[in-house]
């Protein structure tokens, strides 16, 4: 019996990786221009941490998180989101001392819910989380800076969706009225939803039940409900967000899936995706260190889902990387020298490939056709004697000899033009 893959659980390979590539060496540079440094965080946490910090009455948590009880009795978990894991580093490594922390991530995280088109139970995911700064400036940078990865990479027609969900002083009188007013329309709820009014009533319009999105319609509106001080903010992001030539759409129904948000949250979209078109999401959290045991700490962060950007990006022509190919034909001496050769592009940082069986040069130069290299170095008796290589350009056809010493000055020439696209 062939095993396979799980449910959810996707190998990428390398005919897509290229696009990968490119979305994560883009983002590291923007990230990089910004301030923010890398930090890797486990795959595994404490159960308690996603508990305390989504919220046991979300979806994540109460249905969709890899739990496990490991051999000494503890619970543990796969990650299921990046943010609550930085947080805790945070704290436990004391990296508040700092005036403020810019921190980004990438790697898979853990859901067990159902798999569908850009969505699955190992996804992965690219974030970044400012630590220690409140100010509405701040969370407008952190917008710009998404915008501007997003055209870097090629990304077009993103729409940038705000909101503001208030602070943890005036929230609870909208999830009162969101209460009140739910309790009218319990005959068309959701199982979930009848189950949340009294505990977590603002998942109700997060519902992607069609009956719960038609009940909810004319549900009040939280940017009435907000204090001064948050529409402040709110209206200061909106004024740096203009100052950046964004102007975004107000979607004051957007709760988003976790507790922990407060005051500013968005969503970016994209098209191509159908009803699932968000690539990226994110807000400010100003909570929860404090509720995981640090000190009172103001947050802003995202996640970029991967594979929902590779779907949409899968169609563009990246430039990949050179390949080149060394054809050796005419006994062990010429062997040898076209082994050095290749050691010697390696070591310079030249991709290279080459046959490693007894092979004519009709099967060599069908082989580097297959996998692709841009360049073929053809070394037989007669190059070898006369000190030069066979430089053949796979894409022209065309072909000329180099001398030994100057194999590198060529390729350097030759590749920068592949390179810009030239």
């Amino acid at each position: 019996m062939t095993i396979t893959a799980i449910r959810g659980f996707n190998d990428i390979m390398p005919a897509e990786t290229a696009i990968w590539l490119h979305i994560e060496e883009e983002a590291r540079r923007i990230f990089r221009s910004y301030g923010f440094s890398e930090i890797r965080i486990p795959l595994l946490e404490r159960t308690e941490l996603f508990k305390r910090s989504i919220g046991e009455t979300t979806d994540i948590v109460e249905k969709e998180m890899y739990t496990f009880t490991d051999r000494h009795g503890d619970s543990l978990t796969l990650r299921p989101e990046g943010t609550a894991p930085v947080v805790r580093a945070y704290i436990e490594h004391k990296l508040y001392k700092r005036p403020i922390s810019k921190l980004y991530y990438m790697g898979p995280m853990f859901r067990y819910e159902r798999p569908q088109r850009g969505r699955y139970r190992q996804f992965y995911q690219i974030g970044a989380e400012v630590l220690s700064e409140g100010s509405p400036k701040l969370d407008a940078e952190v917008l710009e800076m998404l915008m501007a990865l997003l055209k870097s990479i090629g990304l077009k027609g993103a729409t940038l969706d705000i909101n503001s969900l208030g602070c943890r002083a005036c929230r609870p009188q909208y999830k009162e009225k969101v209460k009140k007013f739910l309790e009218t329309r319990r005959k068309v709820l959701c199982e979930n939803c009848l189950r949340r009014i009294n505990v977590n009533p603002l998942r109700a319009l997060d519902c992607k039940s069609t009956g719960c999105k038609d009940a909810t319609v004319d549900v009040p509106s939280i940017l009435d409900t907000i204090c001064n001080g948050c529409k402040e903010h709110f209206e200061e992001v909106k004024r740096h967000l203009s100052a950046f030539d964004i102007h975004p759409s107000i979607n004051p129904r957007m709760v988003r899936g976790l507790d922990y948000y407060t005051k500013t949250t968005f969503e970016i979209t994209a098209e191509g995706l159908g009803a699932q078109n968000a690539v990226v999401a994110g807000g400010r959290y100003d909570g929860l260190v404090q509720d995981l045991g640090g000190p009172d700490t103001p947050c802003f962060g995202f996640a970029i889902g991967m594979e929902r950007l590779v779907l949409i990006m899968k169609d563009k022509e990246f430039v990949r990387e050179p390949l080149l190919f060394v054809a050796i034909f005419g006994g062990s001496e010429v062997e040898m020298k076209g082994t050095e050769i290749i050691k010697e592009l390696r070591d310079l940082g030249f991709a290279v490939e080459r046959e490693y069986a007894d092979k004519g040069i009709k099967a060599q130069m069908k082989k580097a056709n297959k996998i692709g290299a841009s360049f073929v170095l053809l070394l037989g008796k007669d190059e070898h004697d006369r000190g030069v290589v066979a430089i053949k350009d796979m894409k022209t056809g065309s072909q000329k000899d180099v001398k030994l010493d100057e194999i590198v000055e060529v390729l350097n020439k030759e590749l920068s033009t592949i390179k810009k696209g030239e």
